[in-house]
């Protein structure tokens, strides 16, 4: 079965692993700016066609320190790693944030950055969270105005329509090969693990996206499309985690439970990339269309579409990807997630389709306790009938 390149995987995990140090590089090497955003729902093209650097901040993996006096433990592990990382001086290599969601523990994170350093710019949108209203996208179309109008007197710059209209083709170009890369994992045609793929679409939030595009061909071009897909293993989607990645070793130990992981819902994973901005008309009105389209695209329970949900479209998921059975990653204090969940888990049991539940931490994840949970599960798929795709 095809395999990734190990060079091109080095590069992209250095920058997801480091994106401070990457945006640092990028604007002495360029002589721009970075701007910095958070989940889920930026339209970093704004950034781009402004001349700038677009990064989504991402988890660190370092114990929170300086961030624990800053926000309460009942925060998410993100946003209390967003505090720490701003309290130890980890984000100021960015020049401005900016925020278009209004989680009130993400709000939390961006008020610490505020405090701690008060000469940085700070923009937040607020995009409206009731998706069909009559009123809800021009309320949008004036928050991504908003937006642009921020970013431009930040940066001392004049957004054309032209440039816009060229960014948006550049990152839809990106989440095409992503994409591609999707297909050849849910058709067994490519071994790519699970933490390979955070690998790669926690890259593309960092690294330049000209850059990024050019590495996902060369992934791209040594692909096989006639390699034979294996399949013996159990297929498994991994579904929750919307605002940062998931621990690597807890996807590694997954799949050496017996798995392999062939789809997701996450954040850094196919909700980023499921939506691409519409290439013709006004490029302001196209990008508050693709916010509007995201939800369509990849259900979230933080929006309401009133024609449709999240369980529905991940047991339309399941069907579609050939999967035995769903992994649901929560991270501990989503109230989002927690508040959905017994609606998600009622959807699964009607229609018996195996799911397991990982309550995840920023630290403390028990691997060993994870492993023996997960090994059970992947014995009870073995022995049950599969019911997901009939």
């Amino acid at each position: 079965m095809n395999e990734l390149d190990p060079t091109v995987m080095s590069a992209l995990r250095a920058v997801a692993d480091d994106p401070a140090t990457y945006a640092r590089e990028w604007k002495a090497e360029h002589g721009r700016r970075a701007i910095a955003s958070f989940p889920m729902n930026f339209p970093a093209e704004i950034v781009h066609a402004a001349g700038a650097l677009p990064v989504i901040v991402q988890d660190s993996p370092t114990p929170i320190t300086e961030g624990r006096s800053l926000l309460a433990e009942f925060y998410c592990g993100y946003t209390r790693s967003v505090a720490d990382q701003a309290a130890l001086g980890r984000l100021d290599v960015f020049d401005a944030f900016v925020a278009a969601d209004h989680c009130v523990q993400l709000l939390g994170a961006v008020d610490v950055i505020r405090w701690v350093r008060p000469a940085k710019p700070v923009h937040f949108a607020q995009f409206t969270s009731a998706m069909d209203d009559a009123w809800t996208k021009p309320r949008v179309e004036g928050r991504i105005e908003e937006l642009k109008s921020e970013i431009e007197t930040v940066l001392g710059v004049t957004v054309t329509t032209a440039a816009l209209a060229a960014s948006i083709r550049l990152f839809n170009e990106n989440r095409r090969l992503l994409r591609l890369l999707y297909d050849l994992r849910r058709c067994g045609r490519a071994r790519i693990t699970a933490s390979d793929m955070q690998v790669l679409v926690k890259s593309s939030m960092v690294m330049d996206v000209e850059e990024h595009t050019a590495l996902l061909g060369r992934v791209l071009a040594q692909f096989d499309p006639a390699a034979e897909p294996r399949a013996d293993l159990v297929r498994l989607h991994l579904s929750g985690h919307f605002c940062h990645a998931p621990r690597a070793e807890i996807l590694d130990v997954i799949e050496e439970a017996g798995a392999i992981v062939v789809d997701d819902d996450l954040y850094t994973g196919f909700r980023y990339i499921s939506t691409d901005v519409p290439e013709s008309g006004d490029p302001l009105h196209a990008l508050s269309q693709w916010y509007l389209d995201r939800n369509r695209a990849a259900p979230c329970p933080t929006r309401v579409t009133t024609d449709v949900d999240w369980d529905t479209y991940l047991i339309d998921s399941l069907v579609h990807s050939r999967c035995d059975g769903v992994v649901v990653l929560m991270a501990k204090f989503c109230e989002p997630h927690m508040l959905y969940y017994p609606e998600l888990r009622k959807a699964l049991d009607a229609r018996g389709i195996p799911s397991l539940l990982l309550e995840t931490e920023h630290e403390g994840n028990p691997v060993e306790n994870l492993r023996t949970r997960m090994e059970t599960f992947i014995e009870r798929i073995r022995r049950e009938p599969a019911t997901i795709r009939s």
